[in-house]
C-alpha cells in the first residue's frame, strides 16, 4: 500500500552553533511509511560517515524487501510481524557495514551511531532502536517517550542512583551503552503498536532532547501540529537559543488517515451484502 498521502512525514538536521561538521542523517521513503535517523560519532570525519551509511543501507535494504511482504503476516519463532523481522534485519546488516568499513580505515576505528527506524503499515508501526536518540509519540494531550535510552544515564536512573529530574544536569548524558558499527554484532530493540489517526510521531538526536524540555518539545509540536515543516524549524531553533551545542535532526510523522490492508477487502465485501 502506498501510504503517500495517508502519513505527512518531514524532516530536518541542522549543525547547530558549536560543531563544525554535522554527524547527524536521516533520511524517509513517504510511499513505504519508513523514517530513518542517526547520530554518528567517533573517529575522523568518522561520525558522519557511520550515520550516512547506516541510514543509505537501511533505506535501500527495505525499500527492497518491505513491499515483497503479504499483510498481517507473522514470525512464528518472535511473534513479531514480518515487517519488524526485516527492519531488524536491515540494522543487523547495517552494522555489519559500518563496523567493515571501521576495520578496513584505521582513521575511522571506532566510527559507529545511534539509530532509529520507524515504519508504519496496516494502521501499525514497528520500531527500532539503538542508542540516545528517540522517538515520541504524541496522541491527543499525551506526549510520551517511547524509546529508552541505551545510555549509561538510563542505567543509572534504573538503578535508582538519579531521579529523571536530577538526570538533566548530569554530566553523563552521552555516554550510550550500545550504538550501531562498534561491535561485530548489535540488536536492536523492536517495538512494535497500533497507530490512530492523528497521532503524531518524533524522532530526534540528543541536541535536541539534551537542552530542550519534553513539555517545551510538547507545547511546540502541539502548537504546530497542522505545519510539521514550522514545528521542526521551532524545535531546532529552540535547542540552538539554548546552545546549540551538538548537532540537531528532527523528524515528524503525523497520521492523517487510516492505511489498513483489510480496508480494501471489507468495502468489498459490505458491497457484496449490499447488491
Amino acid at each position: 500500500m502506498n501510504l503517500q498521502n495517508k502519513i505527512t512525514i518531514t524532516g530536518l538536521t541542522d549543525i547547530g552553533i558549536v560543531r563544525g561538521k554535522n554527524e547527524d542523517s536521516i533520511g524517509f521513503d513517504s510511499a513505504l511509511g519508513l523514517v530513518v535517523l542517526a547520530d554518528g560519532m567517533g573517529g575522523h570525519r568518522g561520525g558522519e560517515i557511520a550515520s550516512s551509511m547506516t541510514v543509505d543501507s537501511i533505506i535501500d535494504n527495505l525499500q527492497q524487501r518491505l513491499p515483497e511482504i503479504a499483510p498481517g503476516e507473522v514470525d512464528e519463532a518472535s511473534g513479531f510481524s514480518l515487517e519488524s523481522i526485516c527492519i531488524q534485519d536491515a540494522v543487523v546488516d547495517a552494522n555489519k557495514l559500518v563496523y567493515k568499513a571501521a576495520e578496513a580505515n584505521p582513521e575511522h576505528k571506532g566510527m559507529g551511531t545511534t539509530i532509529v527506524v520507524l515504519q508504519f503499515y496496516n494502521n501499525s508501526f514497528s520500531l527500532a532502536h539503538i542508542g540516545d536518540s528517540r522517538c515520541y509519540r504524541l496522541r491527543s494531550d499525551r506526549f510520551e517517550q517511547i524509546t529508552k535510552d541505551h545510555s549509561l544515564l538510563q542505567e543509572l536512573i534504573d538503578r535508582g542512583f538519579y531521579t529523571p529530574e536530577e538526570a538533566r544536569n548530569s554530566m553523563n548524558k552521552n555516554l550510550v551503552t550500545r550504538a550501531l558499527g562498534i561491535d561485530p554484532i548489535v540488536m536492536p530493540d523492536i517495538q512494535e503498536d497500533i497507530v490512530l489517526k492523528n497521532d503524531l510521531y518524533l524522532l530526534c538526536s540528543d541536541g535536541l532532547t539534551d537542552l530542550v524540555e519534553d513539555e517545551d518539545i510538547y507545547l511546540t509540536i502541539k502548537q504546530f501540529s497542522a505545519n510539521l515543516e514550522e514545528a521542526a524549524k521551532q524545535l531546532i531553533t529552540k535547542a540552538n537559543q539554548k546552545g546549540g551545542k551538538d548537532n540537531i535532526s528532527v523528524m515528524l510523522c503525523r497520521i492523517d488517515d487510516d492505511f489498513s490492508s483489510r480496508t480494501g477487502w471489507f468495502k468489498k465485501f459490505v458491497a457484496w451484502f449490499d447488491e
